[in-house]
């Protein structure tokens, strides 16, 4: 069972999503505005959050650059009425890990906790043995999901991690876009794959700001990604 903390000005439909998620096995927090979200994660650290972004005072925006800029890396999905790439763009660019357009499937939103849920338990050792990875300058730990470049800790979500590692198990080797959404998605939802240049721009500012000539995540244009071999 894990804890949810969700957070939406519109009361019907965080009695709907809580019936759901309660539902599912989970403990649902509840929070009718960003203000009242923060308090209630000072009170206690949920496992994951489930935000609105339009929201009067501390909107969703806000409360994900609040949690990301004083270094707190619960998974966080978005929700929204506005369908607009410019607006999923900046939700994941100040570190959101996933977000959905309203309206929504209340199935395809417990799917999308449930595969974030999955890669969080990693944290609390649930990985295989020989979850540690050195690429060169890089090391990734599963089962701490935490990231070393060049010895310094780089902050990243649940998502990044897995993006990271991903690209730097198979050094040189070629994948698209589908491919590593697949990878660091884990579920069967319909994402547009464009999503991943997002995700792979986040990671080369974090990594450049350990080394600000940071090269090894290479764009094939057209194709995909890959890390660089050698």
């Amino acid at each position: 069972m894990a804890h949810l903390l969700l957070i939406d000005d519109d009361v019907a439909l965080l009695d709907v999503l809580s019936l759901s998620f309660e539902d599912a096995g989970h403990l649902v927090t509840r929070a009718k505005d960003g203000t009242e979200g923060l308090e209630r994660l000072r009170q206690r650290a949920p496992d994951l959050i489930v935000s609105d972004v339009n929201m009067p005072g501390v909107d969703g925006f806000t409360l994900c650059r609040k949690l990301r800029g004083a270094g707190d890396t619960t998974p966080l999905i978005l929700l929204t009425s506005r369908d607009s790439e410019i607006d999923e763009a900046l939700g994941l660019e100040l570190g959101a890990d996933d977000y959905i357009s309203k309206p929504f499937s209340t199935r395809v939103l417990l799917a999308r906790v449930a595969a974030l849920l999955r890669r969080e338990e990693l944290r609390g050792g649930g990985a295989a043995k020989g979850t540690r990875l050195v690429q060169g300058a890089l090391e990734l730990d599963a089962e701490r999901l935490e990231a070393r470049y060049q010895g310094t800790p780089v902050r990243v979500t649940v998502t990044e991690f897995r993006l990271l590692e991903a690209l730097a198990r198979r050094p040189g080797i070629l994948f698209s876009r589908e491919k590593l959404l697949q990878l660091t998605r884990d579920d069967d939802s319909i994402v547009v794959d464009r999503i991943i240049d997002t995700y792979v721009r986040r990671l080369r500012r974090k990594l450049e700001a350990v080394d600000a000539a940071f090269d090894s995540i290479e764009t094939v244009v057209g194709a995909g990604y890959r890390w660089k071999d050698g």
